[in-house]
């Protein structure tokens, strides 16, 4: 057979198919790879490259994580992502906080756009010749990757690795401390600085067009006041910090950020001076994207060591910033002196209405009309005939009632337990309070009484007391009353629509449970589209409530609280609108919203991962399949394009590599990958030129014997092959690795521009459904003589005539299916006269069944073929005269009704709409199960012999 020149000669193999630089490396100057053969290479372009070719690394990295956190395998549906639900984040070690921060503004509509939508001309990036530069674009390119799979991926949660390396990179290299607020700020300079690129410039007026500058800058205005002059001064501010300690609300903490403070200043320039002055904040200009930094952490100095803060600080949903506004300062200023005397008021009234509560000049204290209460109580009481001396005697010689408690002694020295009794009896005489018990108990001891009082005194007494006590109660009661009116009043010192202009909605806050040295990071996130909160913890994502959300970040309860709190402003609805289809209107969601680029990155990695479940479910069918069990397993084909990396690795890769070997030795891996692709390339090229018969097709053992014999196009069948390198389960030595490796590589060079995708998926889908064929084929001759065998036959001549169209190669012989249609076909319509015409009722109704389900249906896609052969139309023709004869024969009158409602059928294909039974889902097992399947069936129809199909 002669091979084509490519074969022969490696060096001539890439050049029509996969570009030259694939396989030779990226070699030359920034400016470009040398030689004139070679693609010009510009930073943009790289950056589509390694979009387009990091898929395969998140696969891989996916891959290895969840075999990392999973000691056994488990159900692919715990690794499937639901709908639209959102996409979790994996925690790869210690980055929770990073997840939580993504999460904050991935479900940002309007970040996500200038995230996703990034771009930098070429000559800006000609121009990007910096560290700093150049680790920022590779930043920018890692999160493009990781919003647009938060986007559009078919996975449960999606690895970060990549993004959180560079973040990290930059500590090791540059930094000491650590810290988890040291890396939020760094995330955020990276993007402003990236978005500053894009703004082409760094003067001012280019840095306000900085989309980061305007969506997450605003800036503040402070006036200092010394010796009378007022001096101001305007900053920018990002997360704006906020104190914890002392406030107990975030309106206070915003005051007492914003409010006037006397501060003192120290200059040593020799002469030791403290300068006086009085300073104050106000916003000037308010960003769209709101976020305060809460202070929950400080450093103990007598400790040596940070420490968190757990105090209580409450938030609301919605907050109204016009009262810290410079504009509304005259305002402002007027309702602080408003709010200023009314404190004051409150205050006094509390400090009073706590004098009538805590009673007393000594160091005790107790509520007023109580005490009143206790002095009515003891001048009415009547005095007894016995001293209180006397009445201790008795106690001390007898023993203690069983109904008068006492205190246990600390002491039990037996000798003077009866005599600390007895004291301790007197000593707990209980007080009795007024309002809840005002009359004594029959078994307790008296309460003390005057020794004589008069009815006179008892009157005048009396009526004091009663009348003081309730004046003090009515006092009580208008003071708690003036305290919740001006309460009151202060609470909507605020409220009135001219300060209620810019209100700003909760959008996100990101929590940490534990101590300053070490926690947990989670975030909680509105829904905007669906009205709800959301939490987000690293790949866990679930629905939750504004009270969870409070029992977990106001603090005060537990060791969880809120340390930063983002807010949005309500009255800008493109913040969190979705994007929408320029012509129709209509919201883009999921991988439609996506640029094109970043869609086909998506689609990349979507096919990795199911191929991915694909081996997982060829590793659990072959595990937990019994033995003996039929080939036509009753489960799905796989939903990808299902291409020839399939486990276990192919044999003829491992004989190509090991045939590599000696290059491999003395010219290294890349050499090495380059022997073995064209022994396999050899090897196939020459099985594709067999010739194709009945028991045999060489198209069943590999994509690229199809593709050969297809015509494909060079591009498609090497980068196939190529694929077959890269399979992970390559590892059974060091130097199918390092192959392994190498080929992987050289697959990230390949660039879109380069693969055209779709076509590249649709000849794996046609190989896909080339052998699904013969999973229909195979399984309806091995279920011979039951009604679905029929139906898998009618699906395979369907499925494979839609092949056919394309190509006489790309589908099986088109005869050869329907020669064995057409004999299940007869012996089908046989079984089923036979049962009808037994004119037994269970007979009857399973021949109808035969006829409804597989033989009429049957007969109708038949009649509508324009190019059906003669035999099919003779036996079709057949089918129907014997039917017709069946009404001239004697039968029951119940049979003569059934066999006119399917008569007509039978006749006229075109009388009423048939449709074909979906076949039950099969497997499309590999190429070694289908030969020697069709081997054994075709030797059993031919030599009719019974062969087991294992």
């Amino acid at each position: 057979t002669t091979q084509p020149a490519e074969v022969q000669d490696p060096g001539e193999t890439q050049k029509p198919g996969i570009p030259e630089e694939v396989w030779e490396g990226q070699k030359g100057t920034a400016e470009g790879p040398t030689g004139t053969h070679r693609v010009q290479f510009h930073t943009e372009k790289k950056m589509q490259l390694a979009l387009e070719a990091s898929a395969e690394e998140n696969a891989a990295r996916m891959k290895r994580k969840r075999c990392e956190a999973q000691s056994e395998m488990c159900s692919p549906a715990d690794w499937i992502r639901q709908d639209d639900w959102p996409v979790g984040i994996r925690n790869v070690g210690n980055t929770c906080w990073f997840s939580a921060v993504i999460q904050s503004l991935f479900h940002l509509p309007v970040f996500r756009r200038l995230v996703l939508n990034y771009h930098l001309s070429e000559r800006i990036l000609e121009k990007c010749k910096s560290h700093s530069d150049k680790r920022n674009i590779a930043f920018m390119q890692e999160l493009r990757c990781l919003f647009a799979l938060m986007v559009g991926s078919t996975r449960r949660f999606v690895d970060p690795s990549a993004a959180v390396e560079l973040l990290r990179d930059a500590f090791r290299t540059s930094e000491a401390q650590q810290d988890v607020s040291e890396f939020s700020h760094k995330l955020l300079d990276w993007l402003e600085d990236a978005f500053q690129l894009a703004a082409n410039g760094n003067n001012p007026e280019d840095k306000q067009k900085n989309p980061m500058v305007q969506l997450f800058y605003g800036t503040f205005v402070t006036e200092r006041k010394h010796e009378g002059k007022t001096l101001h001064n305007i900053e920018q501010f990002g997360q704006y910090p906020l104190q914890v300690n002392g406030f107990n609300n975030l309106d206070e903490c915003l005051e007492g950020a914003m409010v006037e403070k006397e501060i003192e200043s120290l200059h040593s320039d020799h002469i030791v001076t403290f300068v006086q002055f009085w300073c104050c904040r106000w916003f000037k200009k308010l960003p769209p994207v709101l976020t305060f930094e809460l202070s929950r952490f400080e450093f103990n100095t007598q400790l040596g060591r940070p420490e968190k803060i757990h105090k209580k600080l409450e938030f609301p949903q919605i907050v109204y910033m016009d009262r810290y506004l410079h504009k509304n300062i005259d305002q402002t200023h007027e309702r602080r002196g408003e709010v200023k005397k009314l404190k004051e008021q409150l205050a006094l009234l509390q400090q009073k209405l706590e004098c009538y509560k805590n009673y007393g000049s000594g160091p005790t204290k107790y509520p007023l009309a109580d005490m009143l209460q206790f002095v009515l109580e003891f001048a009415t009481t009547k005095p007894t005939s016995i001293s209180p001396a006397e009445d201790l005697r008795p106690a001390a010689s007898s023993p203690t009632p069983a109904n008068h408690p006492v205190s246990e002694p600390a002491s039990k020295d037996n000798r003077c337990k009866s005599q600390i009794s007895s004291v301790s009896s007197c000593q707990r005489t209980p007080i009795y309070k007024p309002f809840t018990q005002c009359r004594h108990p029959l078994d307790c001891p008296p309460h003390p009484a005057p020794h004589s009082i008069t009815e006179e005194e008892l009157h005048f007494v009396k009526t004091c007391l009663q009348r003081w006590r309730t004046e003090v109660e009515n006092d009580i009661n208008e003071l708690k009353a003036s305290i919740d009116k001006l309460t009151q009043v202060l609470e909507g010192m605020y409220s009135d629509n001219s300060l209620c202009q810019v209100p700003y909605r909760l959008h996100a806050v990101l929590v940490h449970e534990g101590q300053a040295s070490a926690g947990h990071y989670w975030a909680y996130i509105y829904d905007h589209g669906n009205k709800r909160w959301m939490k987000y913890n690293d790949i866990s994502i679930t629905e939750s409530s504004w009270e969870e959300l409070e029992r977990d970040s106001f603090g005060g309860m537990t060791n969880a609280s809120a340390y930063c709190l983002m807010y949005i402003d309500d009255r800008l609805p493109h913040l969190i609108t979705e994007d929408t289809d320029d012509e129709t209107g209509q919201v883009l969601r999921g991988i439609d919203s996506l640029p094109p680029l970043l869609r086909r990155y998506v689609h990349e990695d979507n096919r990795w991962f199911q191929q991915e479940l694909s081996e997982w479910e060829e590793q659990f069918c072959q595990t937990a399949a019994p033995q003996g069990e039929s080939t036509a397993s009753a489960e799905p084909p796989s939903t990808s394009s299902d291409n020839i990396q399939q486990t276990p690795v192919k044999p003829g890769v491992i004989l190509a590599i090991a045939k590599a070997r000696q290059t491999f030795d003395t010219e290294g891996p890349e050499a090495g990958l380059i022997k073995a692709f064209h022994e396999e390339y050899s090897r196939l090229y020459e099985l594709s030129q067999e010739e194709t018969t009945p028991q045999e097709d060489a198209r069943l053992q590999h994509a690229l014997v199809y593709f050969f014999q297809n015509k494909a196009p060079k591009r498609i069948i090497e980068r196939t092959l190529l694929e077959q390198f890269t399979d992970r389960n390559l590892s059974f030595d060091e130097r199918a690795i390092s192959i392994m490796r190498e080929a992987r590589a050289k697959l990230r060079l390949i660039k879109p521009q380069d693969m055209d995708m779709d076509e590249y998926m649709q000849w794996h889908d046609d190989y896909r459904l080339f052998r699904t064929v013969f999973v229909y084929l195979l399984t309806g001759l091995e279920h011979y003589q039951i009604r679905e065998a029929l139906i898998y036959l009618a699906h395979a001549y369907e499925t494979n005539d839609g092949l056919l169209r394309n190509g006489e190669k790309r589908g099986v012989d088109k005869s050869l299916i329907a020669l064995y249609r057409r004999k299940c076909l007869t012996a089908l319509n046989e079984r089923a006269s036979r049962l009808f015409c037994s004119g037994e009722e269970s007979k009857v109704e399973e021949g109808v069944a035969i006829m409804d389900e597989a033989v009429i249906p049957c007969l109708h896609l038949m009649s509508r073929d324009t190019a059906l052969s003669l035999e099919d139309r003779d036996a079709m023709e057949s089918i129907r005269s014997h039917w017709c004869c069946c009404l001239g024969q004697d039968m029951d009158d119940s049979l003569q009704v059934k066999l006119g409602e399917f008569l007509p059928r039978v006749l006229d294909g075109s009388a009423d709409t048939v449709v074909l039974k979906d076949p039950p889902k099969v497997h499309v097992h590999q190429a070694h199960d289908l030969c020697s399947r069709l081997a054994a069936v075709m030797e059993s129809i031919h030599n009719a012999s019974i062969v087991i199909v294992k």
